[in-house]
């Protein structure tokens, strides 16, 4: 009798404690990746499966559509304290658009430039996702690396650049590449500002740091503990290293106060990236500063992936 009970008692716990099987919402292959929108619980996610079946782009609460998901996302918004007020944006990149609108909620008037290769990815964006491009928040579908060489033909200036591309596996090899940040910084307007989105788990980390480090001089390296990507920062970026002004953290410190209501809305703790932050300036470099830069020639980023950092 005591067996059974138990037993009883062993199924039922087990029952509860089983994690919700993920619901299947979309799928389709696109030119450039098995598109996968899943939802388990309140949580939907789109991945791109090339390889990892883990691969999650963006996800959205669907109980709290606000909320930030991502470590990384919330990074990258505080990260745009450390600048006046952008008034015109590039994305490179849109995923399921968390960056674009989270930035639209913070300033209605911002105007928003969005670059994504896959047209079906902006359709996904749209069905699942909540992202509605308008006249002040567009999205362009075109390679990154052709959209770069045209719109600097055409005088085309940019306050504020993000780079957030990827794919079902890490960013694309060609915009990865000095040549192709070279082309970001020369999108840059007066005293613009660069932010990348990169992982920091792999032999790669090095060759990336060292191929912004040898286009942009020295940079501010944003890592947290809860994520294994890190935010790449830089203040005035079309400037050289030698004639950028320190960063005002006072500043930053009222600008944040400004945004807190937003920011908190979007589950960013402001206080603690703030500190952060504010370490920053003047950190030794945690990476091999003797290795090769990444270049149009030379990128063997898959297999730089494959190794452990």
């Amino acid at each position: 009798m005591t067996q059974r009970i138990l037993l009883i008692t062993l199924i039922t716990a087990m029952s509860w404690s089983a994690p919700v099987a993920a619901k299947l919402l979309h799928q389709e292959r696109s030119l450039y990746a098995n598109i996968v929108v899943d939802q388990q619980g309140d949580l939907r996610c789109l991945k791109f499966t090339h390889k990892r079946r883990n691969s999650n782009q963006s996800c959205l609460d669907v109980s709290d559509p606000d909320r930030l998901v991502f470590a990384y996302a919330k990074m990258t918004l505080m990260s745009m304290l450390l600048a006046p007020s952008p008034e015109r944006v590039l994305i490179i990149g849109l995923g399921g658009g968390t960056l674009p609108m989270a930035l639209r909620a913070m300033d209605p008037g911002v105007i928003i430039d969005t670059i994504e290769i896959d047209p079906a990815v902006v359709r996904v964006a749209a069905t699942y996702f909540g992202f509605q491009p308008d006249d002040g928040s567009r999205v362009i579908e075109q390679d990154a690396r052709v959209f770069g060489k045209r719109a600097k033909l055409r005088g085309s200036e940019y306050d504020l650049i993000i780079l957030d591309a990827f794919n079902g596996d890490y960013i694309p090899e060609h915009l990865m590449t000095a040549e192709f940040l070279q082309e970001m910084r020369a999108l840059l307007a007066p005293d613009g500002m660069l932010i990348a989105n990169t992982f920091a788990t792999s032999a790669l980390y090095h060759h990336e740091s060292a191929t912004y480090a040898e286009v942009f001089g020295d940079f501010l390296n944003f890592r947290a503990r809860e994520t294994g990507n890190r935010i790449v920062i830089i203040p005035q970026a079309d400037r050289p290293a030698s004639e950028r002004e320190s960063v005002d953290f006072d500043i930053v410190e009222v600008r944040a106060e400004a945004q807190r209501k937003h920011l908190e809305r979007f589950n960013i703790p402001v206080d603690r990236f703030l500190r952060m932050l504010s370490q920053l300036p003047g950190r030794k470099p945690d990476w091999d500063a003797d290795k090769r830069p990444l270049t149009d020639q030379y990128a063997p980023a898959n297999l730089l992936r494959g190794k452990e950092d």
